[in-house]
């Protein structure tokens, strides 16, 4: 992962290897992860691209295919990874992400514990997050997914940062090596309440707890036991609004001698053409302008985040 090496930061400073990971970039609801290989080629509905014509050039170069079709070589940051990788459970998305890293308060040299590694969207973000000097430790009950998840943290270059266990933290808790260590605990577990004693000997003094649930009544009990060493307690739903800011044509008609009705100020005028019908004494103008609508598509609940912060003894 190109943005976690604090020496790359710049994508401008590298160029793409044989070997490396590339996010194809369509659009913006349309990108793809690719390993390049030389010899091997990428097909989609624009042409063919051949990868030997991708090696040497840098991070966000438009490359061309067989059919004069393009695409945009972009280097691999955890955004990015969040929206091209395999869904082996539910993910967590940018707007949770963003909120759960800054309220958890992680920072470079952090330690955080995570309890429901899945499919790693979070684990990412996180890694980013306590780079270089922090570390991220995640557990699954799940053997596969532990096991899969660990694979694409190994490809992705980012082994170094976090450590992968199977561990049942509900039945288990967390290990007693990490007694009074961690900054930031992240619990995503169907029943987290049951966490919350082992989360009480992890975390440091003034450490803080995000607990990531689908529906309000396991927030509910969760904060019900939360009551009992932990303080400011408080739960977030984030809903994200997109929107589509694009150019359209306005037409309307207006009489020779009436002023216009209902034009719109000049200052947003880009382009107005003209055009006189002499026989009904009329004048059709088209404005083009530019417009700002709601996506029809806006992703909804994903569920609710309640923050705690442990309670000074």
């Amino acid at each position: 992962m190109l943005s976690i090496d604090p020496s790359k930061r710049s994508s401008l400073e590298r160029r793409i290897c044989d070997g490396d990971l590339v996010i194809v970039y369509e659009r913006h609801d349309k990108v793809k992860a690719v390993r390049v290989q030389k010899g091997s080629d990428f097909q989609n509905r624009f042409g063919v691209f051949k990868h030997s014509d991708w090696i040497g050039k840098p991070f966000g170069t438009k490359v061309l295919s067989n059919k004069g079709g393009f695409v945009h070589l972009l280097a691999p940051t955890p955004e990015l990874w969040t929206l091209v990788l395999s869904h082996r459970t539910q993910i967590l998305y940018l707007a949770d992400i963003s909120f759960v890293i800054s309220y958890l308060e992680v920072v470079p040299g952090c330690v955080v514990l995570e309890s429901g590694t899945g499919s790693g969207s979070l684990t990412t973000s996180l890694a980013r997050a306590v780079a270089p000097s922090g570390h991220v430790y995640t557990f699954d009950f799940h053997e596969q997914r532990a096991s899969l998840a660990r694979e694409d943290f190994e490809r992705n270059g980012m082994s170094s940062l976090i450590t992968v266990t199977v561990r049942d933290i509900q039945g288990e808790g967390f290990p007693d090596e990490f007694c009074g260590a961690a900054d930031s605990v992240f619990l995503d577990l169907p029943q987290p309440w049951l966490a919350l004693p082992s989360v009480r000997r992890m975390l440091k003094q003034d450490g803080v707890l995000c607990s990531f649930s689908p529906c309000i009544e396991q927030v509910q009990r969760s904060c019900e036991v939360l009551g009992a060493g932990f303080t400011d307690i408080r739960t977030f739903e984030v809903l994200l609004r997109s929107y589509e800011v694009r150019e359209e044509r306005i037409i309307g008609t207006e009489g020779v001698q009436d002023s216009p009705v209902g034009s719109l100020p000049r200052k947003r005028r880009q382009c107005i053409s003209r055009d006189v019908n002499n026989d009904s004494k009329e004048i059709t103008t088209t404005i083009s302008t530019v417009v700002a609508r709601p996506c029809r598509e806006t992703r909804g609940h994903t569920g609710y985040l309640t923050f705690a912060r442990l309670a000074c003894s």
